[in-house]
């Protein structure tokens, strides 16, 4: 069985991978070391250059600015981490979406009350990675040029599977059990991570994702993300040609039976406007009219067009796991577009019916 482990390295450009690289790069089974952590004093970067804004609010939010070194891509990985850790508890991590922090839609900068309100009295440590923007949080088989948002290899399975848990949980004196939650790009890589790491997280949640990626229509979604990162990246670049081994080891539809044991909270919108997704709720929260029907037609349109896809993808999953007889809980609301207040109400439903249950915590 393919491992998640590190990968081979040959560095590689942004041209298209040769077959004999791709197998080179094929993952083997390593024992990662943990990276070291510390503390973050000066803010990452946007992709504009500018300093992420989730660092200037971490603290009201609850967090304070860490960085934790990955061997496996060589560099720093700056987290949010609880301000004031829970010795003996459970560990949670959030991943951001498609853009992450680099374009400042990540768990705090957009969803920073809904964060702290859940978490601020329960026993738990909150791990927010701030970086990864376009990467579906996965082990690469090739190193993309640099930009604003790819700063090296791409090593995401091996960090967030090994050498983060190995860093940060002694750090926070924490205990054997964690969930991993993602939303959007980051719901399949939530999902991913539970299967390459069987029997590591207790829960898992996914929000508005898609949970294959070795099909025609995922592998077009993968490729509109991705080159939202640089238009020379394509899906091959992450893992190799449509429906390749290592493809399908990446499409957590294929691996849908690795979910079981696991306690699992999926959720989607169908693409129709919700009263969220109309002028007047924007108005209400201080947005111009102008703005807010600029914003609410975007909403409509784009966001609609992809949680109706992503619906799709979730009706596939559904499937799966019921003919496998593994349970989840099923948040498949009759409205909702692409947006954060569904997935800020999902973090709050997650939490309650599923996460929180799974880590044995009392209500």
């Amino acid at each position: 069985m393919v491992t998640p482990g590190d990968l081979r390295s040959v560095p590689l450009t942004t041209d298209e991978p040769a077959e004999g690289e791709r197998e080179a790069n094929m993952p083997v089974k390593t024992l990662a070391v943990p990276g070291t952590v510390r503390e973050l004093t000066v803010a990452p970067k946007s992709y504009t250059g500018g300093d992420q804004s989730w660092f200037r609010s971490a603290s009201t939010y609850g967090f304070t600015p860490l960085a934790v070194y990955s061997p496996s891509m060589g560099r720093d990985i700056p987290i949010a981490f609880r301000k004031s850790p829970v010795p003996n508890a459970p560990t949670v991590y959030l991943l951001n979406g498609a853009g992450g922090s680099e374009q400042n839609t990540d768990w705090i900068a957009q969803a920073g009350s809904t964060v702290y309100e859940v978490f601020q009295d329960e026993n738990v440590n909150v791990v927010i990675p701030m970086e990864g923007a376009f990467s579906y949080y996965v082990n690469w088989l090739s190193e993309p040029e640099q930009n604003s948002y790819y700063h090296g290899k791409q090593m995401w399975s091996t960090f967030l599977g090994e050498e983060l848990p190995k860093a940060i949980e002694p750090y926070a004196q924490a205990n054997d059990k964690r969930a991993v939650v993602g939303f959007s790009m980051s719901a399949t890589s939530a999902l991913l991570l539970a299967q390459h790491y069987e029997g590591q997280y207790d829960a898992v949640g996914s929000f508005s994702g898609c949970a294959a990626t070795s099909t025609a229509l995922p592998w077009w979604f993968t490729q509109l993300t991705v080159n939202r990162g640089s238009s020379a990246i394509t899906p091959e670049h992450l893992w190799g040609p449509m429906g390749s081994e290592y493809n399908r080891y990446n499409d957590a539809l294929v691996n849908a039976e690795r979910l079981r044991g696991t306690a699992i909270y999926v959720s989607t919108g169908t693409g129709l406007a919700g009263e969220t997704d109309m002028p007047g709720y924007l108005e209400a929260k201080d947005v111009n009219s102008g703005t807010a029907s600029a914003n609410a037609a975007t909403l409509q349109v784009e966001g609609g067009a992809i949680e109706a896809a992503m619906n799709a993808c979730t009706h596939d999953l559904r499937a799966k796991l019921d003919r496998a007889s593994i349970p989840a809980h099923w948040e498949l609301r009759p409205t909702g577009t692409h947006s954060w207040p569904s997935w800020r109400d999902d973090l709050k439903k997650s939490w309650d019916t599923t996460i929180k249950p799974a880590l044995g915590l009392s209500a």
